[in-house]
């Protein structure tokens, strides 16, 4: 039985353009948890009836805090996993089982070595298996899934092609586990985990759509803006081979189970008032006027009552009405939210400002995830700090070591032995070169492997370098520069460690230290690597444990966007102007990265070079503004306001 209410759904008129059940939570551990209350009240339903329990099984970042609460009820509530047989949906190929990104090694160390799953009731493709035999092996795979009665509960995950299981475009509703060619979508959203998209294999073994669709339940997750846009297509428009997932639709007990932001282009989201009667408030209200103005394409003081009425918001005008009144009131608060001055403009009356007028000179903390994400995201705004005579401090919350391609470490190393040559400088340990032991060790490393703790330190080393360099273009001195090189992302692959307490202590004794009047912090959680939310996190932590501290009082927290996507209009609290001046020195700054210019190494979703996407990103709220029939500026930072508990 599902715990997750259907009959809600149905009879809500803001669920009406919904083709799938689907559940909207505020994040994805709430969410995990009830997935994983349920994959447990399965498990036991089967075991009082002395049958088997057969679940379908899915990798990737989404479930796993699904397997971390299974574990938890395994060892702390009795969850036995005897009568469970696993089917796993894909697999690469080739792969090794025994390799870093195979999925075999993923299932072992994320959920199988912390149950009681017999191993003979384990099954995950095989990716060693030869072509000659790949028909068969998935035939048989089909044959043992039915064996066992079929699947009793398919746990999903989508990709941004719509992918479920590796099931590209143009899958069939009555495809069966099979070898398929990896789209390039796919494969560029896998380059990270083999560092590099040339490493990713072209193929994989995977469950089929109609395998999938023989489950008797299918639950599928969904965490972050940037599975929005596909979240959308899957469940509000029609089903297409072009989009696999749509073709759920036809699936009678499948559940959607999305966080805000994976939901955040859903109507009930998006547009509500166009579904039905909505409470406005002050924020519904801004995101309405704004979503009006952009759909008719006229600047929000010409909006008129009758176009309010044709769009789903006669209520609106009715309650607090004329369009003139509304369209005033929406205007001044995004006016309000632009200002030259990040740290507050001294000796005004700030009281329609988005900073405090005092003190005129604050000390601020710049939070950096990665040693480029501080000029990358907010450049401008840095610039703009400083320049107004600002305590300006940077903290690098990573050291970006994996994010360094090997040609660069051995380049440095060729470096440092013509230094060693013409300056006299001991660069080696008495044995080989530094630049031979550099050379050797990368060559002899296969694809996908962790670098030497030696390379390791020179890829950091080089990030820090970049990262100085960078400040001091802004013009900060060096002890205000800190490396917190936090332990969680020490482990030389993209896979990273839980939050320690030391990660928090090495925060908090920072923030302790400096006593800063503003914090800025990194909100991209769009980052398909995930280092930006677990940083972010690691502050929010920090915060809290501080919240009783007199100096935190007086400590105002912005977060910031700008490498992988940027803030809703309505969302921005304040708007920081670019000319095309300080646009081209944000720019300089962001070039001292030279590590991560013209090709970075993990660029995620987007080809495009970091700087530009920047400043296109920078350009495009700039003209948003601009047409909502505001000042026009060359180009727009902006940030969000973060109210901790105090």
């Amino acid at each position: 039985m599902s715990l997750f209410d259907k009959n809600n759904w149905k009879l809500s008129p803001f669920s009406k353009r919904e083709k799938i059940h689907t559940e909207v939570f505020e994040n994805s551990e709430e969410a995990s948890k009830l997935i994983a209350k349920e994959i447990a009240q399965t498990i036991r339903e089967k075991e009082t009836k002395g049958k088997l329990c057969v679940l379908g099984l899915a990798t990737g970042s989404s479930p796993l805090g699904v397997y971390k609460e299974l574990i938890r009820l395994h060892k702390e509530e009795s969850l036995s996993f005897k009568n469970v047989v696993s089917f796993n949906l894909d697999e690469y190929y080739p792969i090794q089982p025994n390799e870093l990104q195979s999925y075999v090694r993923f299932m072992h160390e994320q959920l199988f070595d912390y149950i009681d799953i017999k191993p003979e009731n384990i099954h995950i493709p095989d990716g060693t298996i030869s072509k000659d035999k790949i028909l068969e092996y998935c035939n048989n795979y089909e044959k043992k899934i039915a064996k066992f009665g079929g699947i009793d509960l398919q746990l999903l995950g989508i990709g941004r092609t719509g992918h479920v299981g590796f099931n590209e475009p143009g899958s069939s509703a009555d495809s069966t586990t099979r070898l398929i060619n990896l789209d390039h979508i796919t494969r560029v959203d896998a380059a990270s985990d083999f560092y590099g998209e040339e490493s990713v294999p072209i193929k994989a073994i995977t469950m089929g759509v109609g395998t999938i669709l023989s489950a008797k339940r299918i639950i599928l997750m969904a965490w972050g803006e940037g599975k929005s846009e596909i979240i959308k297509k899957t469940i509000e428009g029609d089903i297409v081979s072009h989009v696999p997932a749509t073709i759920l639709q036809k699936h009678p007990n499948t559940t959607f189970i999305l966080d805000i932001g994976a939901a955040a282009e859903l109507s009930r989201i998006a547009t509500p008032w166009i579904l039905g009667p909505v409470e406005w408030d002050e924020q519904t209200i801004k995101r309405a006027v704004i979503w009006l103005s952009k759909t008719l394409k006229k600047p929000i003081l010409k909006l008129t009552d009758r176009e309010y009425s044709n769009h789903g918001m006669s209520d609106l005008i009715i309650e607090d009405g004329p369009a003139y009144n509304i369209n005033i009131k929406i205007f001044n608060l995004l006016q309000h939210t632009i200002t030259g001055w990040p740290g507050g403009k001294p000796n005004v009356d700030d009281s329609n400002r988005p900073e405090r007028a005092n003190p005129a000179k604050k000390r601020v903390i710049i939070f950096s995830p990665h040693p480029d994400d501080d000029v990358i995201s907010m450049g401008g705004t840095f610039i703009r700090l400083v320049d107004q005579g600002h305590e300006v401090h940077v903290a690098y919350q990573t050291s970006g070591n994996i994010a360094v391609f090997d040609d660069d470490v051995i380049r440095f190393a060729d470096f440092a032995v013509d230094i060693e040559k013409n300056i006299g400088l001991k660069m080696n340990d008495g044995e080989e070169s530094l630049y031979h032991r550099v050379k050797q060790s990368i060559k002899n490393k296969h694809k996908g492997e962790v670098d030497s703790d030696e390379i390791l330190l020179i890829k950091g080393l080089i990030r820090r370098s970049e990262a100085r360099a960078g400040c001091r273009y802004v013009g900060i001195p060096d002890n205000h520069i800190h490396f917190l090189d936090l332990p969680f992302y020490e482990t030389g692959v993209v896979k990273k460690k839980p939050i320690s307490p030391e990660d928090i202590k090495i925060t908090l004794d920072l923030i302790k230290k400096i006593k800063p009047h503003q914090i800025y912090v990194a909100g991209d959680l769009s980052d398909p690597h995930g280092t930006h939310r677990v940083c972010l996190s690691i502050i929010y932590q920090a915060l809290d444990l501080l919240k009783n501290e007199d100096f935190i009082k007086d400590c105002w927290v912005w977060v910031y966007r700008g490498a992988w996507q940027e803030w809703p209009i309505d969302e921005i609290e304040m708007a920081i102007p670019l000319s095309p001046e300080e646009l081209l020195r944000k720019r300089k700054a962001i070039f001292k990265h030279q590590s991560q210019k013209d090709s970075a190494l993990f660029p995620g979703n987007d080809e495009r070079e970091f700087w530009i996407r920047a400043e296109d990103r920078n350009k495009n709220t700039a003209d948003t503004y601009n047409k909502l029939g505001l000042a026009e500026y060359e180009a727009m930072e902006a940030f969000k306001r973060y109210h901790f508990i105090k």
